[in-house]
């Protein structure tokens, strides 16, 4: 039941993608979903203001490895034109496809007019991926929620103007920005897109595994499935729903085998950030990953303190 379906002239084989999470999905992070089954990674996002500012800290957002495609870097934004000049600046940039936001709905993002707040604005919508499209020769997609909130469901009209914009596929969190993580995702409205529009539609919201995903897709007829909180700490879902889809025993990693993959996402942490730097970011990925174990709060608790690989290791062969 794995799904293929192509965005633009790139093969998206599987249908399992990886949403974009700030502070989360970095390189590191997106190796391993990849070697999991992942079909699709998306770069956290990176502001087109920011690229035009030349800020340092944006390199670093849109840093790929060959081993990564196909891969879309998301941009967010709220100027039309700075939006589209920075994308046609960094199009020779190794990745396959543009995204660009507009589902984040953090305060700071939103209360800038960008992120989430677009889809109160249509016709601002309709300029920016105009814009966006024209200016680079890679396929542009969308991310976007049910709505603003419930007073403004619209992610059917904003799918059909990114359509008829050129984008060549919108993925749709069945939440409104009101909502943010919390309550149930509307499968519905991912439903109604699909069958609004002729571009593929990815489905987003609880997908925690594979029978979820199996029903997201017999329930929606969603062209492919994004994966974002159910892979922190568990880049194993995308082998378990490809396991789950194609009829295959399930098979949940060990403790032994959490254990290592902790170790081994330090390690690739280690060759972008210096020793003290990639295991303080490793901290809440530790919480993550042993969520559930036994004294995982103690761990969680004694794993804040840590600054050194070995630290770490020791910590965690102590609990095997």
């Amino acid at each position: 039941m794995l799904k293929n379906f192509k965005i633009g002239n790139i093969n998206i084989e599987g249908g399992l993608c990886l949403g974009p999470m700030a502070g989360v999905s970095d390189l590191p992070f997106r190796h391993l979903c990849k070697e999991m089954g992942a079909s699709l990674l998306v770069t956290e996002m990176v502001s087109a203001k920011a690229i035009y500012f030349k800020n340092k800290n944006t390199r670093s957002l849109m840093k790929t490895d060959k081993y990564e495609h196909p891969i879309s870097l998301q941009l967010f934004g709220s100027d039309p034109d700075i939006i589209a000049d920075m994308a046609a600046s960094i199009e020779d940039g190794d990745f396959d496809i543009f995204d660009f936001n507009m589902g984040c709905p953090v305060p700071k993002i939103v209360n800038n007019g960008e992120g989430c707040a677009l889809m109160k604005n249509p016709k601002l919508v309709e300029e920016i991926l105009s814009k966006l499209v024209k200016s680079v020769k890679k396929p542009v997609t969308l991310k976007i929620r049910r709505g603003f909130d419930s007073e403004s469901i619209n992610a059917v009209d904003i799918a059909k103007i990114a359509e008829n914009a050129g984008v060549s596929a919108v993925a749709v969190h069945g939440r409104t920005r009101e909502q943010y993580y919390l309550g149930k995702a509307d499968w519905d409205i991912i439903k109604d897109v699909k069958s609004a529009v002729n571009i593929p539609v990815i489905g987003n919201g609880d997908v925690a595994d594979g029978e979820s995903a199996k029903r997201m897709y017999e329930y929606t007829g969603c062209d492919g499935i994004m994966v974002a909180r159910a892979a922190r700490g568990n880049p194993w879902i995308f082998r378990e729903i490809r396991e789950y889809l194609t009829g295959y025993t399930v098979k949940k990693p060990s403790k032994e085998e959490v254990i290592e993959m902790i170790l081994r996402h330090c390690r690739l942490q280690m060759e972008y950030d210096d020793e003290v730097m990639a295991v303080r970011k490793m901290r809440k990925h530790v919480a993550w990953y042993t969520h559930g174990m036994k004294n995982s709060s103690a761990l969680r608790d004694r794993v804040n303190h840590v600054e050194r690989y070995d630290e770490i290791e020791e910590l965690l062969r102590s609990i095997v």
